[in-house]
């Protein structure tokens, strides 16, 4: 792994470094700051005054600014107000000021300054400090996106519920796999592809490999890689820098840098665009990400785990996915039973739902009758546990505690109609228009699947991208 990974770099630009911008008009002393920094493995650039650190900084935005307060064409200070104003404020900085510039240095701190330093400055002390910022900036980078995750969790503890063979298997497999990442190796954990139809809890068993593994207390970075705009997802995974495009008002952390260290969950892979599956795969075998903007490359470390509910060899003998990407996320698979295979787990599951949405709502206890358990058992469940959920939600709801009747479920309703014949009203007829056709089609597919569009999607034979752009054609909400 390391030899494939020393030739692809060879020939590619370097992986980056620390970028740290040293705003100093004293020249000796900022070669003498900058010379410290390279030799303990910093990347440095000297502006001697403000002109030249703003053109620094609309050319690359650093990782970190030592800045100094008094220069030749202005204050520090305003140099800091406009990084502020700019929403600059992830960009730590390190204030350095001489004796009798305290009152400039508290008006720093209270501008966002991480810290600051007075001259003359001990190079030693300096890298000291230089590491604490970065460290600090980098755990505040996590806690944002820590936060973010436990905001959108369950505030119950991820669990998977079940006692069939199956789910067993695929228990035992999270063991396994969380194991391997406890093992003390340079290499980053295998990636593992989670495969199942939709509402399995593929999103669940994510979670679970992340709070079971050695990077529980790190970032769990989710992405539904259908619902991201096709002009944006580029950025969003990968970042960019300020000025990349028209909206690019600042420089921003892509997803895959805010894993680092933890776990980038990468949900419906199957719907990346062609053109940014090679970029993932460059990701995933050299370990570093290009920002959109720039040609530095910055390395990454995160746990990269997918999930699809698609026919990914299909898609891969379709030409729709890459092959090679697909054989590099596939290194460990864990396949999702279907609800409907399940057998007594689907009651298991029911009486769980049942009992926590009566416990939210201040319900009595809530049972089923024989013949609702039995419905339950019968039916399909085309949209597994999520469609279970929402089922059983309701049922409690309007029944307001008591018992459920097979009635109460309203599975009948639930339940696809049968497939048009040649005697519907929709029916192609030999004056159908190709546009009424597929209108036609996309409409009994919506309402066959109780207008899940990833589910319609897999059904027509085309990706959920696809159809949207054909939903908002013909004007479908979606």
């Amino acid at each position: 792994m390391a030899e494939n990974t020393a030739s692809a770099t060879s020939s590619e630009v370097p992986v980056q470094k620390t970028d740290i911008l040293i705003v100093e008009d004293e020249a000796v002393l900022a070669k003498a700051v900058s010379k410290r920094l390279n030799r303990n493995g910093y990347q440095t650039r000297i502006a001697g005054d403000l002109k030249s650190a703003y053109r620094y900084f609309k050319e690359q935005t650093p990782d970190m600014i030592l800045l100094d307060m008094r220069l030749p064409d202005g204050s520090g200070l305003d140099f800091l107000a406009d990084l502020r104003e700019q929403q600059q404020s992830q960009v730590p900085v390190l204030v350095m000021s001489a004796y009798g510039e305290l009152e400039d240095a508290v008006a720093a701190m209270k501008l966002g300054a991480a810290d600051y330093l007075k001259k003359p400055v001990d190079l030693d002390e300096l890298v000291l400090n230089v590491e604490k910022v970065m460290e600090k900036a980098t755990l505040s980078r996590k806690l944002d996106y820590s936060a973010t995750r436990e905001r959108h969790a369950s505030a119950e503890s991820v669990q998977f519920l079940g006692e069939c063979e199956a789910l067993k298997q695929v228990q035992e497999q999270i063991q396994r796999i969380a194991e391997l990442t406890r093992q003390q190796t340079d290499a980053p954990p295998p990636t593992v592809l989670i495969l199942g139809e939709t509402g399995t809890g593929k999103d669940v068993l994510a979670r679970l490999l992340h709070d079971h593994s050695a990077r529980q207390e790190q970032p769990f970075v989710q992405v539904d890689c259908a619902s991201l705009p096709k002009d944006l997802i580029e950025a969003e995974l990968f970042g960019h820098e300020k000025g990349a495009f028209t909206s690019a008002h600042s420089a921003r952390t892509g997803l895959i840098e805010a894993a680092e260290d933890g776990v980038l969950f990468l949900d419906e892979i199957g719907e990346i665009p062609l053109d940014l599956q090679s970029k993932l795969l460059a990701v995933l075998e050299r370990r570093v990400v290009r920002r959109v903007g720039t040609t530095q490359e910055r390395p990454v470390d995160a746990w990269f785990i997918a999930a699809t509910n698609r026919d990914i060899d299909r898609l891969v003998e379709q030409g729709e996915f890459r092959s090679d990407l697909y054989y590099r996320l596939n290194v460990l698979s864990v396949r999702l039973p279907p609800l409907r295979e399940r057998g007594d787990d689907i009651l298991l599951l029911a009486r769980h739902y049942a009992d926590r949405t009566a416990k939210r709502y201040g319900l009595g206890q809530v049972q089923f009758s024989k013949d609702a358990e039995q419905a339950m058992q019968d039916y399909n469940w085309p949209g597994n546990i999520r469609e279970l959920r929402h089922i059983i939600e309701r049922a409690v709801l309007l029944s307001a505690g008591g018992e459920i009747s097979r009635a109460g479920l309203g599975l009948n309703a639930s339940e696809r109609p049968p497939e048009p014949t040649t005697d519907s009203s929709e029916a192609l007829s030999a004056d159908t228009t190709l546009e009424e056709a597929e209108y036609n089609l996309i409409k009994q597919a919506l309402e066959r699947t109780e207008g899940n569009v990833s589910q319609a999607a897999r059904e027509l034979g085309i990706t959920r991208m696809a159809l949207r752009y054909r939903m908002k054609k013909h004007g479908f909400d979606s």
